[in-house]
């Protein structure tokens, strides 16, 4: 069989230098539907959905009613809860929107992280609804919505927070241990500001940082504040205890980073339409309302769009 038309070394490095909250999986979701990321390491977008005039799925859905929505189970973003609901703040700000676009019902179509970007390209559903966090490279192959929410880092730490830990800076300069999860973005975060790479451990979860914390392995484990929250309220380890949430600096530079809601390339005037009605939550403050519940505060609301996101 002859080799794809597209570098695929130069696409996979270019998703894992987007990875943000997600594993190594997370990065590379869209490379299963490589073609539309484009040939020539991946600087040019392909319509998958053949559409025109920004697309007619907003009709297609109004008339059928429902809309099929591709999540990954991740809480707080969203998941199936043990009675069998969709649940989370992802499929919550969604529906609200949906509903005022005039559909009415929601299918959760539950896959793993990785397979999102393929399921949709493959029309499995019509719309990610998993808080996926918006970079360049997942935009070559999503149209994605502007953010409803911004993510910050923060550190588990031993209860009491011996060490004053409160950014990266402080575990360089003290000569920490830290932990984070395999392939997270905090890696980056951390050797940017003088941490050695080699010294970082890293722990398949949250709750695997937490035992290693407890066992004195580490000194902080780094990763996401709403992944951190979500992990602590089980309650199984009440050594640990949370810093406060921050926006990690490199050379200087805020690392911003946001999740939206991804559409097939293409399908603009459904974005745009669902745009309009998140843009609205946000004024009116129903968005944080809505958010609320699942850990979302104030400084989880962000002004970022899509386009500044897609273009960092």
């Amino acid at each position: 069989m002859a080799p794809p038309p597209w570098n695929t070394t130069e696409i996979t490095s270019q998703l894992t230098r987007g990875i943000r909250r997600r594993s190594l999986l997370a990065g590379v979701a869209a490379l299963g539907a490589a073609g539309a990321v484009g040939a020539t390491g991946g600087c040019s977008r392909v319509d998958v959905t053949g559409a025109t005039g920004g697309g007619h799925l907003l009709e297609d859905l109004r008339s059928k009613g429902t809309v099929r929505m591709g999540i990954a189970s991740e809480p707080p973003y969203a998941s199936i809860n043990s009675k069998g609901e969709l649940t989370g703040e992802a499929p919550a700000v969604a529906k609200t929107i949906f509903q005022r676009l005039g559909i009415k019902h929601f299918e959760p179509v539950p896959v793993e992280f990785g397979a999102l970007v393929p399921g949709l390209h493959s029309f499995q559903y019509d719309v990610i609804v998993a808080g996926m966090f918006i970079n360049k490279a997942r935009c070559q192959a999503v149209l994605f919505s502007d953010p409803d929410y911004e993510s910050k880092d923060a550190f588990l730490v031993p209860k009491g927070n011996p060490k004053k830990i409160k950014d990266y800076p402080d575990i360089a300069e003290q000569g920490l241990r830290m932990g984070t999860g395999i392939g997270y973005a905090e890696i980056d975060y951390a050797v940017g500001n003088g941490v050695k790479r080699g010294t970082i451990q890293t722990y398949g979860d949250q709750i695997a940082g937490m035992e290693a914390l407890e066992a004195g392995r580490i000194d902080a484990f780094a990763g996401t504040a709403l992944t951190m929250i979500e992990a602590l309220k089980t309650g199984q380890h009440p050594k640990v205890e949370m810093t406060a949430p921050f926006t990690p600096k490199v050379d200087g530079k805020l690392q911003r980073d946001g999740g939206g809601y991804g559409f097939r390339i293409g399908e603009t005037r459904l974005r745009d339409a669902f745009n309009r009605e998140l843009h609205k939550m946000k004024k009116s403050g129903e968005l944080l309302r809505i958010a609320k519940p699942y850990g979302f505060t104030e400084e989880f609301m962000t002004d970022l769009t899509a386009k500044e996101l897609c273009n960092k």
